[in-house]
């Protein structure tokens, strides 16, 4: 067997296509719940803690040059190294928030594929001629 059909008999197999389909809708997904945690959760988060934004929560680590702005990205486009710990803040809410969901998803996959426990079977009753040999046989006993 030649390696195009071993390859193409692998890549046609079903798991390799689900992985497929499940790599790009969790891609979709982690844009928007990337979207979710930036757009509507960081600047609740940012107004209750006092800050608008956590991007921009750094601290400079070298001497910025002279005339560079004191925001996250003019100092690493002017090659200062920051401490972007902001941007680390976000990201670990956004990682947290997703955990959180694909945990309720594969719950709630877990609970629907649990199989009901199917009933015992009940006794099957016993052939009438079985039953009158037994009769007998206990009247012989006695």
């Amino acid at each position: 067997m030649g390696m195009v059909q071993e390859f193409r008999e692998f890549a046609i197999k079903g798991n390799v296509i689900d992985l497929a389909v499940g790599v790009i809708i969790g891609g979709a997904f982690g844009k928007i719940v990337d979207s979710v945690v930036s757009d509507l959760i960081m600047p609740v988060v940012g107004l209750v803690f006092g800050k608008l934004d956590f991007s921009n929560l750094f601290l400079v680590l070298g001497s910025a040059p002279e005339g560079t702005a004191m925001t996250l990205d003019a100092l690493k486009k002017a090659g200062v190294p920051v401490f972007a710990y902001g941007s680390f803040i976000t990201v670990a809410v956004n990682f947290f928030i997703l955990a959180f969901i694909i945990f309720l998803m594969i719950k709630q996959i877990n609970r629907l594929k649990r199989e009901t426990p199917v009933a015992p079977p009940a006794p099957v009753a016993t052939p009438e001629d079985i039953v009158l040999l037994r009769e007998i046989r206990d009247s012989l006993k006695h």
